[in-house]
């Protein structure tokens, strides 16, 4: 742990063997005279995972509080694993910038780092699924957003979440129930992953290659298959839409 590690700590493991669930209490660290232990029984194969402190608010971090990629698993053998964690997220942020998290209980994070094959990069991708997902074996449609961060949760949004959880969720029975997708922008790539041209923008002193092609690509040929597969969807084309927010 750092050294400004809160006192009484929970420390929680997230990963895609539990839905990278950032406080799910199986998956929680115990505390002996030592440090913090946790065992693990894993079906043979390779994982990804973080460390946190119950939350992605609260994610680990390097020691200059700049994101880390996931972490890596492979189970084929009885190992014990020895993890170093540099720095907690939130603890970099000053007072004034916290803020609690406003994602309701049908929003999870997908993965923290999905791959892009298309751009050899990954992005954080979130899912919220409407409140009858669980109780009913209907399909659904997809809405898929960009800006993720920005769509369910105040505490990662650049000024304010867009609330798109609780207005499904309120609104939903009435109209039309929607699972919804949002998948991060790319930070200093997010103008080249949305624009198609290359671009040469002098008033703004931006310039790049367009990149909007291939991050197409990777929504229709990778995302959307994935999607596909693990949650009830309606696969036709008049249920999907695609939406960007500047």
């Amino acid at each position: 742990m750092p050294a400004n590690n809160p006192p009484n700590s929970s420390i929680f493991i997230a990963g895609s063997f539990n839905s990278w669930n950032p406080q799910n209490k199986n998956f929680q660290f115990q505390k002996n005279d030592k440090g913090y232990f946790l065992e693990l029984s894993l079906n043979t194969g390779s994982y990804e995972y973080k460390i946190t402190r119950g939350g992605w608010d609260k994610v680990e971090c390097t020691k200059e509080g700049k994101d880390v990629g996931n972490r890596t698993l492979k189970a084929d053998a009885d190992a014990t694993i020895e993890v170093l964690v540099e720095g907690w997220k939130d603890l970099f942020a000053s007072s004034s910038q916290l803020r609690k998290s406003t994602a309701n209980k049908n929003v999870r994070i997908i993965d923290t780092a999905f791959f892009i094959p298309q751009l050899k990069r990954t992005r954080r991708v979130w899912v919220y699924v409407p409140p009858t997902y669980n109780t009913s074996d209907k399909k659904y449609p997809v809405l898929y957003m960009h800006d993720g961060q920005n769509v369910f949760d105040d505490a990662t949004s650049f000024s304010g979440e867009w609330g798109v959880d609780e207005a499904i969720d309120t609104l939903g029975l009435k109209y039309k129930e929607s699972i919804v997708v949002g998948i991060d922008n790319g930070a200093d790539k997010r103008l080249n992953e949305y624009c198609p041209y290359d671009f040469n923008l002098t008033a703004n002193k931006l310039s790049g290659k367009g990149e909007g092609n291939l991050y197409v690509d990777f929504l229709v040929k990778t995302l959307k298959p994935f999607i596909d597969k693990k949650y009830r969807t309606q696969k036709d084309k008049e249920s999907i839409s695609y939406f960007w927010i500047s």
